[in-house]
C-alpha cells in the first residue's frame, strides 16, 4: 500500500526534532524537499517587494544554502577553480560573517559547460559543526561558533570531469561521500569526529563505454554522477539509496556493504531520489532518460519484479522530485512540469513552464515552488490538475536549490543571497 507521505523517511543523520526548524541538508529537515508544515512562506516577491536583505556573494558556487539558528553556511570557488571557500552569513541581517579559502589547487579540471561550477555541492550543518565539501578538491569539518578548522582532507582522488556535484550527508557518527568521476567511482564514509576514512566502496556497475581501443570513453560521461544520496528504514534497518551512472543501488550506510543494485541505461544523473516509505523514485539522468518506482525489499541484482513502473516523459535530469501525498510531480530541466500518480506511473498532467531548471522543487504549505536558471519563480498547486498559483522574477538566476528558515525563503542566484519574506512577517 502506498504511504502517503514523504514525512516517513526515518533519519538517523543526528538532527535532534527541534532541527525541524533549520535546514541542515540542501533538501531540508526531512531530506525530500519539504519545508516544516504549516510555515507561511511568501508568495510572490521582486527585486523591490519582500526582499529583507541581500548580499552579494564574491566568486561563484551553485551549491544551496545550508541553516542552524542564526547561521546560514555555503560555499563558493573561484571561477578558474583554484581556490575554494567557505562563507557563514547572519541570517538576520545578511552580513558576512566568515568568508576564508580552504583548498587550492594548480591544477583544476575544466568545467566544460556552464551547467556547473567548482563549488556545487553543498554543504551539511548541524549543531556546533558544518561540513563543506568541494568533491576531490578538498573536505572540511570547521567549528560553527568559532570558525576553526577541525579537520581537512585533500586525498581523496577522483577526476570531476565537468565538476563536482553530489553533496555530503550525515549519518550517526559518519559524513558520506559520493566520488563518481571519470577514473573513479566509489562511496566513502569519514568520521565525522576526526575525517578518517571509515569504510569505502566501490560501484559495481556493468560499464558499457569501452571503445574499439578497449579504454572508456575519453570524456568519461558515462561514468560520471552527481547525485546525493537519501538515507530511509524500510522494514527496521536503514538503507542509503543512491544514484550513479548505468545503475542505482542500496547500502547499508553504517559499512558500506551493497545491498542491492539495479541496472539502468541513463549516465550523468544528479536528481535526488524520493521514497513513500515503499518505494524509491529515481532519475536515471542523461541518455535513456527515466523516472523509475523501484519496489524496496529486494537484494542482489535486481530485476524487472522490482520495479513498479516506468516513465519517460519529462524526466528530470538536475532537479529533484517532489513527493505530495500520492502525487508525484517532476520537473525538467528544459522546465517541463508533470503531475504522475505515484502508485502507478500514470501521468496526471503535463505542461511547459518555460525556461531552464537546474534547482530541485520545493513544497510548503500547500504549495510547490519551481526556480529557474533565468531568475522566474513559479508556484504550482500540489493537485491532480494544472494551476499556477503566482510568478516572481529576481535577478541574476537559480543555479542552487532554496533554502527556509521561519517565514522566509534563502534563495541563491548566481551572484547573491536574499532573504525573502512576507513584509511584516519577521517577529521584531
Amino acid at each position: 500500500m502506498l504511504c502517503i507521505s514523504s514525512l516517513l523517511i526515518v533519519s538517523t543523520l543526528a538532527f535532534a526534532s527541534a532541527a525541524l526548524a533549520d535546514w541542515p541538508d540542501f533538501r531540508g529537515p526531512t531530506f525530500d524537499g519539504h519545508a516544516p508544515a504549516g510555515v507561511p512562506l511568501p508568495l510572490q516577491w521582486s527585486e523591490t517587494n519582500n526582499v529583507t536583505w541581500k548580499t552579494t556573494i564574491p566568486h561563484k558556487g551553485w551549491s544551496t544554502p545550508v541553516i542552524f539558528g542564526k547561521q546560514i553556511w555555503l560555499t563558493t570557488a573561484s571561477e578558474d577553480g583554484h581556490d575554494f571557500f567557505a562563507l557563514c552569513v547572519d541570517a538576520d541581517s545578511g552580513k558576512i560573517l566568515f568568508n576564508e579559502r580552504l583548498f587550492h589547487t594548480d591544477t583544476p579540471e575544466p568545467l566544460g559547460n556552464k551547467l556547473n561550477s567548482y563549488a556545487s555541492p553543498s554543504p551539511v550543518i548541524e549543531a556546533g559543526r558544518v561540513y563543506v565539501h568541494f568533491g576531490s578538491y578538498g573536505t572540511s569539518c570547521l567549528d560553527a561558533s568559532s570558525f576553526k578548522v577541525l579537520w581537512k582532507r585533500d586525498d581523496l582522488p577522483c577526476k570531476h570531469f565537468r565538476g563536482p556535484g553530489s553533496s555530503p550527508v550525515l549519518f550517526n557518527d559518519l559524513l558520506i561521500l559520493t566520488m563518481d568521476g571519470i577514473d573513479l567511482q566509489y562511496l566513502v564514509a569519514l568520521d565525522k569526529k576526526t575525517g578518517k576514512t571509515v569504510w569505502k566502496t566501490d560501484r559495481t556497475a556493468n560499464w558499457n563505454d569501452i571503445e574499439a581501443s578497449g579504454l572508456p570513453r575519453a570524456d568519461g560521461d558515462f561514468r560520471k554522477a552527481y547525485s546525493t544520496p537519501l538515507i530511509v528504514e524500510f522494514n527496521g534497518a536503514k538503507q542509503m539509496l543512491t544514484v550513479g551512472s548505468k545503475a542505482a543501488y542500496a547500502h547499508d550506510p553504517q559499512t558500506g556493504r551493497e545491498l542491492w543494485k539495479m541496472d539502468h541505461a541513463g549516465f550523468s544523473p544528479a536528481a535526488r531520489p524520493v521514497f513513500d516509505g515503499t518505494n524509491v523514485f529515481v532519475s536515471t539522468g542523461n541518455g535513456k532518460a527515466e523516472m523509475i518506482a523501484v519496489l524496496l525489499g529486494g537484494a542482489g541484482a535486481l530485476t524487472e519484479t522490482n520495479i513498479l513502473w516506468r516513465n519517460s516523459r519529462g524526466t528530470p535530469r538536475m532537479p529533484s522530485p517532489v513527493l505530495v501525498g500520492e502525487l508525484l510531480f517532476l520537473l525538467s530541466d528544459g522546465g517541463i512540469a508533470t503531475c504522475l500518480e505515484a502508485a502507478t506511473g500514470k501521468e496526471l498532467w503535463q505542461e511547459r513552464l518555460g525556461g531552464e531548471y537546474a534547482a530541485s522543487m520545493l513544497y510548503a504549505n500547500d504549495r510547490i515552488y519551481c526556480f529557474s536558471q533565468e531568475g522566474k519563480a513559479t508556484v504550482l498547486k500540489p493537485s491532480r490538475t494544472f494551476e499556477i498559483l503566482a510568478t516572481s522574477k529576481l535577478d541574476g538566476g537559480f543555479m542552487a536549490s532554496s533554502a527556509v528558515i521561519g517565514n522566509a525563503f534563502i534563495l541563491r542566484t548566481r551572484t547573491h543571497l536574499y532573504r525573502i519574506e512576507d513584509a511584516g512577517a519577521r517577529k521584531k
